[in-house]
């Protein structure tokens, strides 16, 4: 993350000027046929809705667009050395800057504020997904607005994170706004997908007149050190520019990733050849610590090679994956196997009934967003048996494209107050922790030899 302040002397507006000219142009009518139904805003603080994205509010409100903005936070920490404001009465004072902020850009707007920590969003950002996935709800034609996801302000890398995570899992058109890199950036900081969004006369002046609602941030609270303003006019100018800027990221569901990288290979993994994979599912069977379990679920079956060996120990085994093609491999795979149920589903959204003595996650947890993570490790341990077992095994190595990592979703699992760790293993390219019930006794001790 880059180091900044606002106190910074911020790069000349001149500048950027001349960098930005002849950048592509974002055709709002292109990021669907009949044009956006819905935008979501999403700001980390009361502001950023405006710097970033006010003009894009206010030419979509004009045109009938129905307009959410969500606000994480309340703003309280943007004078924390002030003599004359509480951090609760300057949260009290930015709220109501908000609303009319954007009651000059979209007067039939609705806002929500989530109430997320100024400062906090990293160590809040399960709420923080939660939140913004209510408002975005079923999310037909609409479209998602967030703070650039390395704008180098933690509050807004993370709420930048948050909205391409759900943007992803939704299948929507993402714009991220940066709002801190006019003030710290250099020419080579400029993502090459920014567009710019030119801003009629009606938009340019809504946006004016939202920029200067936000009275607490661009004038000083008071006379007295610690009350200064937090935008100096260098900082504003930025965003007095005649367009807007944009990273947009074109919707691509995870299910459609899958679907192409199935049609491009029946093994992308090489599941069957590569004596990697041998080797770990050896290893994650060999961990278990029963011969035999009554049933079985394993999400994320692939092209059902761990699945043919996990029936061979099973009476009954249930396995799931959010991509036909694969399951269709899979179905070929399992022919002779009549206790074997495979369906197209996603989890946790698709969980299925019942309860079973073993839940396999294997190299899925990465795939989700933070939120539904959660509550992949709650439904799992909600499903499992008083003897169940969870079998976790995930590669350790970074995931382009994806945010969590292999040991994040270990993490997430083993800090369940309901499940205990039974056994582990950790090596550099992959780990995997089978956990049971507190209280489960050990392999040994099953086996009467305690």
């Amino acid at each position: 993350m880059v180091s900044f302040s606002h106190l910074d002397d911020s790069v000349p507006e001149s500048h950027w000027a001349r960098h930005l000219a002849g950048r592509g142009v974002l055709d709002l009518a292109d990021l669907y046929p009949h044009g956006p139904g819905r935008l979501v805003v999403l700001a980390a603080h009361p502001d950023d809705e405006t710097l970033g994205a006010g003009g894009l509010i206010a030419t979509l409100a004009a045109r009938g667009t129905a307009i959410d903005v969500v606000v994480a936070s309340a703003g309280e920490g943007s004078h924390p050395a002030s003599p004359t404001l509480t951090p609760p009465e300057l949260a009290g004072i930015r709220k109501i800057e908000l609303r009319n902020a954007v009651a000059r850009l979209a007067p039939q707007a609705r806002v929500h504020f989530l109430d997320l920590p100024d400062g906090g969003l990293a160590r809040h950002r399960s709420a923080l997904d939660a939140g913004l996935a209510a408002v975005v709800g079923p999310a037909e034609h609409t479209v998602l607005a967030a703070p650039w996801r390395t704008d180098g302000h933690t509050d807004h890398d993370t709420a930048g994170l948050a909205a391409a995570a759900l943007a992803r899992t939704r299948g929507l058109p993402l714009l991220e706004y940066p709002v801190w890199l006019w003030h710290w950036g250099t020419p080579d900081d400029v993502p090459r997908e920014l567009v710019l969004l030119p801003l009629g006369g009606a938009a340019a002046g809504a946006k004016a007149a939202a920029m200067a609602a936000h009275v607490s941030q661009v004038q000083p609270l008071s006379e007295a050190p610690g009350d200064e303003a937090l935008l100096s006019p260098a900082v504003l100018a930025h965003f007095e520019r005649d367009f807007e800027s944009f990273i947009l990221t074109r919707p691509r569901r995870p299910r459609d990733v899958f679907e192409d990288l199935y049609r491009s290979s029946a093994d992308p993994w090489q599941f069957e050849s590569s004596f990697y994979e041998h080797r770990k599912r050896a290893l994650s069977l060999a961990m278990l610590p029963r011969p035999h379990f009554a049933s079985v679920f394993e999400p994320g079956c692939s092209i059902g090679v761990f699945t043919a060996e996990l029936a061979a120990r099973a009476d009954a085994v249930q396995a799931t994956d959010i991509s036909e093609r694969a399951l269709a491999l899979a179905r070929r795979r399992l022919d002779g196997s009549p206790h074997v149920r495979l369906a197209q589903a996603a989890v946790p959204l698709d969980w299925p009934e019942g309860r079973f003595d073993l839940v396999v996650v294997s190299e899925i947890g990465y795939f989700l967003q933070p939120s539904e993570l959660h509550e992949l490790a709650e439904r799992t341990e909600a499903a499992l048996t008083d003897d169940g077992v969870v079998l976790l095994c995930h590669w350790r190595h970074p995931n382009e494209g994806w945010e969590l990592t292999g040991d994040q979703v270990h993490e997430v699992f083993r800090a369940r107050a309901g499940l205990q760790v039974l056994a582990e293993h950790c090596e550099e390219d992959f780990r995997i922790d089978v956990l049971a019930r507190p209280g489960t006794p050990s392999v040994a001790a099953q086996s009467g030899l305690l």
